[in-house]
């Protein structure tokens, strides 16, 4: 009778698997909406528009993502035709797949968090967009996690409920962020530092050629008995070397000195010259911060030919392939519900040309491997194996 009593109340409350510390982040967060913590636009304007380095950065990563194409499987079996990968190449009326994935990975490299809205006719999503992060927040639930986002755009909000449909309307795409239940890190934070001391070497630098920071030189004057020159005489002066002296035209040529003027030219101090020195290195630590090879930004190192070669691969396999499978996973789990649970989307290593010479040195060894049969030579490099009836997999 016991067992049966305790059997009954286990019936009574089934067991649900769900984490046992989400309910104190949602308790921490009092079931408010959580505005994400750092400023969007000044990550942009600072980092993205402001400095060469970041936006070259950002360009290389997003363009070689987005142009990487994806490759659907449904188990082990490939689905070229799947339609997961016609809406994803075909996201919305306004926008193809390449400039879609790249506004995507555009907004998770500036700010640390992407979102892609989802708008679906019945079970199936239709459309697909990528909205900017900064209008964006979360509204945590009683679990912890997002039962909702707000965007908002001119003082009008739309709130996305993550219940609705059988796919949530919105993908929340972050990069690991270590003390941050809901938003991501930005590699424009984790490079502020050497962000401010590259942009302040450039407007330095800017200074310097607006004859702002330090003149050339200087013209001394050393009078009979410490006489100075008049005011006439220092505005003429003034006027011969502006007419004669300044501007790209009048480069290079002899000044020639009367009346005891000498001239006296200004160098840069030791710490002046490490300080110009400092932007090279600061330019360095924003590319590290990225993942992108300081070679690709052409900063200077061991410009040649084959570190090239190298650099581009390593910024492949280090940087792009993995921002590429890890946001293509996401999708196809996001998207599961609506194409069935088996999805999974991957990126088409064989048709980034960066990596050909690393296939077709795999593909040599695999063909000399005797003791491999042809199905296992297929599975080694990304095939299936052939159906027993014939044909492609």
């Amino acid at each position: 009778m016991f067992n049966f009593l305790r059997n009954l109340r286990g019936s009574a409350a089934p067991e649900r698997k769900r984490s046992r510390v989400g309910p104190l982040i949602a308790l921490h967060e009092a079931g408010r909406p959580v505005w994400t913590p750092r400023d969007y636009a000044a990550l942009a304007r600072e980092g993205y528009e402001r400095n060469p380095v970041v936006h070259r950065c950002v360009r290389l990563i997003a363009e070689a993502a987005a142009q990487t194409p994806l490759i659907a499987k449904v188990g082990a079996r490939e689905r070229p035709e799947h339609p997961a990968l016609a809406l994803i190449d075909r996201p919305n009326p306004r926008q193809g797949g390449i400039a879609f994935r790249e506004m995507l990975f555009g907004h998770l490299l500036v700010a640390g968090n992407a979102y892609v809205e989802a708008a679906s006719t019945g079970a199936e999503p239709r459309e697909l967009y990528a909205l900017r992060p900064d209008r964006m927040r979360i509204v945590p639930g009683r679990d912890g996690w997002p039962e909702a986002y707000d965007y908002t755009v001119g003082g009008e909000t739309i709130r996305f409920r993550q219940d609705e449909g059988a796919v949530p309307p919105i993908l929340h795409l972050t990069l690991f962020h270590p003390v941050d239940d809901h938003y991501g890190l930005s590699p424009i934070e984790a490079a502020a530092c050497s962000l401010d001391i590259h942009n302040a070497a450039s407007n330095w630098h800017k200074a310097l050629l607006d004859n702002a920071a330090r003149p050339s030189g200087a013209l001394v004057y050393d009078g009979p008995d410490g006489a100075s020159l008049s005011d006439a005489q220092f505005e003429r002066l003034k006027a011969e070397l502006e007419e004669s002296f300044q501007g790209a035209r009048n480069a290079g040529r002899p000044l020639l000195l009367e009346g005891g003027l000498d001239w006296k030219p200004l160098s840069l101090t030791p710490a002046e010259l490490d300080f110009v020195a400092a932007k090279g290195v600061a330019a360095r630590e924003i590319a590290l911060a990225f993942g992108v090879p300081p070679l690709l930004l052409g900063l200077p190192g061991d410009n040649t030919h084959a570190n090239f070669a190298e650099a581009n691969r390593a910024f492949w396999r280090q940087t792009a392939i993995p921002l590429v499978r890890r946001t293509a996973q996401s999708l196809a789990q996001w998207l599961g519900p609506a194409f069935g649970d088996d999805l999974t989307l991957e990126p088409d290593l064989d048709a980034i040309e960066a990596l050909a010479e690393e296939r077709e040195s795999l593909w040599r060894r695999l063909s000399a491997a005797t003791f491999l049969s042809e199905d296992e030579k297929r599975e080694a490099v990304g095939y299936g194996r052939v159906p027993t009836g014939g044909g492609t997999p």
